[in-house]
């Protein structure tokens, strides 16, 4: 559900900046809503970096309370995005609803890895990772039934549904035996700050950087990329003549792509992972991600013919490339204790949110500089370069057991 809500605002972004920008006073031209859609994307980022406030208190409160609090803030705050009257109070509702969404993913990802039996817990961990691509699904299928038709505040009062989950998970899902008894074993004089510190200690200092800097490239790929596929479709259909509700669906559609072949890469990973490595696999999708959008958006969103339908086989690549992701879902809680696993997963996760809001402000500048969205974004398939060529110094866990 967490997908369903970070996407929502993908789709949205073009019809709600028309709307909203007039309101602040603001000329809703290309670039505008370029300039401000990366700036809310931006704020949206950072609020989800700040959310690796999550993981301390989890590994000192508990999994399952904890996330029941983060699923309450975004759906919250999704649900009154809806009632935005312009582009600052949308921003500050955006920047809220991202601190709760950031919390689900490091929450869920130790709570599987410590639950599930040993022989399993890397496509358990996988499994549950393929719930956010879904989210993309429902996304864009309720875009398709309820944004197309009624507009883009009602898309927001959907991304409220999660909240109703909270009662079952309150009832039907417990905390891990394996973090109670470590809970237990630290004892009282256990901080929140204690899990945070740990990460920069000797045994795990050089691995939080790498982890950090991988995390990075995925989410430049992802939150400059492949976010901006719905706006991107809508361009191209209104350049090749398709009416506003065509343009619409046609976002719908793509973005469908999108989440069916990242959950198709989902499904694919934990056997690569087991088969070739960790850094391998991820290696394999950043190639894919780089690949799929540098010519998405450097040379498909400017083809003046064909343009809807070979962009919609890049949104196909890009999802599957998305599914990097993935990775991190069981390879991070294989490389720290039970002590400090959700606090590890929840700063590597989230800090690199900061950098890729830098990323996601830079592509909405360029936008404004270049007036298109083309180019700016495919610049940011460099990034993949990077990643692939610092993964050799990545701790390799395949075949290791889940440390104690």
């Amino acid at each position: 559900m967490d997908g369903m809500d970070s996407f929502i605002y993908s789709l949205v972004l073009v019809p709600a900046l028309r709307e909203l920008l007039p309101k602040s006073g603001i000329a809703a031209t290309t670039a505008n809503v370029g300039f401000y859609g990366g700036l809310l994307f931006a704020l949206f980022m950072i609020g989800w970096g700040t959310a690796l406030i999550w993981g301390p208190i989890a590994d000192r409160f508990g999994r399952v309370r904890t996330m029941m609090f983060s699923i309450t803030c975004f759906s919250l705050f999704t649900l009154l995005s809806a009632f935005a009257t312009g582009v600052g109070s949308l921003a500050v509702l955006r920047f809220l609803a991202g601190v709760g969404i950031g919390g689900e993913w490091s929450i869920g990802a130790s709570l599987v890895s410590e639950e599930w039996p040993e022989e399993r817990r890397t496509k358990g961990a996988a499994w549950m990772h393929t719930g956010y691509y879904f989210g993309f699904f429902l996304a864009a299928a309720a875009n398709y039934f309820i944004g197309s038709r009624f507009g883009w505040r009602y898309m927001f009062v959907v991304g409220g549904f999660p909240a109703l989950l909270v009662g079952f998970i309150r009832n039907n899902v417990h905390e891990p035996v394996r973090w109670a008894a470590k809970l237990e074993d630290l004892g009282e004089k256990w901080k929140i700050h204690h899990a945070f510190l740990m990460l920069f200690s000797p045994r795990y200092r050089r691995r939080t950087i790498f982890n950090s800097i991988y995390l990075i490239v995925s989410l430049a790929g992802l939150w400059a990329a492949s976010v901006y596929v719905p706006a991107a479709m809508t361009y191209i259909a209104t350049r090749t003549g398709h009416t506003a509700t065509a343009g619409a669906r046609l976002a719908s559609y793509s973005t469908a792509l999108l989440g069916m072949a990242t959950v198709l890469g989902a499904f694919i990973v934990p056997f690569l992972a087991e088969w070739l490595g960790r850094r391998a696999t991820l290696a394999i999708f950043y190639g894919v991600m780089l690949g799929a959008i540098w010519v998405a958006f450097g040379h498909v969103f400017y083809m003046e013919t064909g343009a809807v339908g070979w962009f919609m086989l890049c949104a196909c690549l890009l999802g599957l490339g998305g599914a990097n992701f993935v990775v991190y879902s069981f390879w991070l809680p294989e490389q720290y204790g039970t002590e400090c696993r959700a606090s590890a997963f929840a700063f590597i996760t989230n800090i690199g949110r900061f950098a890729a809001a830098g990323f996601t402000f830079l592509v909405g500048a360029g936008v404004r500089h270049y007036q298109t969205l083309g180019k700016p974004v495919a610049l940011i398939a460099l990034a993949f370069v990077l990643g692939i060529a610092l993964l050799p110094f990545g701790e390799e866990t395949k075949g290791k057991p889940l440390p104690a």
